[in-house]
């Protein structure tokens, strides 16, 4: 067959070139994909360190600022399902590469962009960049690894590689902010995206294609609209106030583009979002987890940027610094969580996981203008070291959760939604802190909204959980 054969055919592009399908190419293809995800989520938190020089360069407040980061989330949540889609029917590899080629792009111009605007709108062309990339690097993943050891091992270092990226983001960021200025975090990516595209096209064997499989363009379409105007409408209500009439009219267009997404996928042959799959109690349940844990996380990452950066008066570089142990404290307790999983269940792991990341939220409602760096770092990694807690149980109970056929558009769907809740925590918590003179008084009810918040996902998972045994 023709796949097969595309699969062993000795490259002829130089002399010695390992063939597809070999150790070498194999392990170059998981290098091309690394490097996809790595550099989506390095974009993730490189961008929160050149708030205040993006800021002070190209004008704007607070809420141009939220649009710079929630552009790029809003194109990451809404598009993410359709590219995974995309890549089935014309092949992965090909989809995969445009999507490099894209944000290698997208990253140029967000560098090269003269004003807030046009940030913005290049910002958004990297977010769509980024849910292509994610998706399809899975599937080629899967598609270089037929031993399902092998392929855990790739899947692992692909997540690690991942998690190294977005612990470094800040760090590194910081360095290009204070050695070259805000537009490097951007030019960073060039040689990122130049290397990934390389090796893709010349290791990575391309997916067996299925014509068939449809684009749901109204079901896109409709989410694009609802997630958008929500999070406009929760971002200009920062500055308008929620009474506002544009205010008003952006929230009742995002609950109707709602009402018509949930009509059209219920009603659609080939669904972007199967909402069959909510039949399933737990992957219901850690879905509304995910959704509430990024709300009350990178909502609170976003401010505390500008609380050191515009309040407490630290550069860049030093903003970067005091982000590395939090993000850090991430990788080694993922690496413990399954462990805990196997002892005491993966969905109490959750919820301890919420309850010490709620904790840390609490213990950091007396910060004020001026406190010490010290006197708040055990908060910050309670608060990193319970997300870093939770995610793995959360991911593999939901995968669980359905059949092994689907695991696929499930594991697209909880990235969906998390990047939903990441929107909506920025758009949320930014809005809190618009205005400089009340500032502080923002922070604290962000505090306390993301306690709240990560309570609620605890109770919604343990007490959801116990139900379902209860009932069996």
């Amino acid at each position: 067959m023709r796949v097969n054969t595309v699969k062993y055919e000795t490259f002829d592009k130089g002399a010695g070139a390992p063939r597809a399908g070999s150790r070498l190419a194999t392990s170059l293809t998981l290098a091309a994909m690394s490097l996809g995800y790595g550099v989506v989520q390095l974009d993730v938190t490189i961008v929160n360190t050149a708030l205040d020089a993006m800021g002070k360069k190209l004008g704007g407040g607070v809420a141009e600022l939220q649009w710079v980061v929630s552009a790029y989330t809003i194109a990451f949540a809404a598009f993410i399902l359709t590219a995974g889609a995309l890549g089935d029917r014309i092949g992965a590899k090909r989809v995969f590469m445009a999507g490099f080629a894209i944000f290698t792009a997208a990253s140029l111009a967000c560098a090269l962009s003269p004003n807030a605007a046009v940030l913005i709108a290049a910002r958004l062309v990297q977010g769509l960049a980024a849910a292509i990339l994610v998706p399809n690097s899975l599937a080629l993943l899967n598609h270089a690894y037929v031993d399902d050891r092998a392929r855990g091992r790739a899947v692992a270092v692909w997540a690690a590689g991942a998690s190294l990226a977005l612990t470094a983001g800040p760090f590194v960021g910081g360095a290009l902010i204070t050695l070259v200025g805000w537009r490097a975090i951007f030019l960073v990516n060039l040689p990122i995206g130049l290397a990934g595209l390389w090796l893709s096209w010349r290791f990575a064997s391309e997916t067996t294609r299925a014509p068939s499989r449809e684009i749901d363009l109204p079901g896109q379409l409709a989410a694009i609209g609802a997630l958008a105007a929500l999070a406009g409408a929760i971002i200009e209500a920062g500055a308008l106030g929620f009474e506002h009439p544009a205010v008003i009219a952006a929230l009742v267009g995002a609950a109707a583009l709602a009402v018509l997404f949930v009509w059209r996928e219920s009603r659609a042959g080939q669904p972007m979002l199967p909402l069959s799959l909510f039949s399933h109690r737990l992957f219901t349940l850690t879905t509304i987890v995910g959704l509430l844990v990024n709300i009350a996380i990178y909502g609170l990452i976003f401010v505390l940027s500008l609380y050191f950066q515009r309040i407490n008066g630290l550069s860049a570089w030093w903003t970067g610094l005091a982000f590395v142990p939090m993000m850090g404290a991430v990788l080694p307790v993922n690496l413990l969580a399954p462990r805990l999983a196997e002892r005491i269940g993966p969905c109490p792991t959750i919820v301890a996981g919420a309850c010490i990341s709620a904790l840390g939220c609490l213990g950091l409602i007396r910060i004020e203008a001026g406190t010490s760096y010290w006197a708040i770092f055990a908060q910050m990694i309670a608060i990193s070291g319970g997300l870093g807690l939770l995610v793995p149980p959360l991911t593999s109970t939901l995968l669980g959760s359905v059949e092994k056929a689907r695991s696929g558009i499930a594991a697209g769907v909880l990235n969906a939604t998390r990047q939903t809740g990441s929107v909506l925590g920025v758009a949320l918590f930014g809005s809190l802190v618009a205005s400089d003179a009340a500032f502080m008084s923002g922070l604290h009810q962000a505090l306390i909204i993301s306690a709240a918040v990560l309570m609620l996902a605890a109770a919604v998972i343990g007490l959801g959980a116990s139900t379902k045994a209860r009932a069996m």
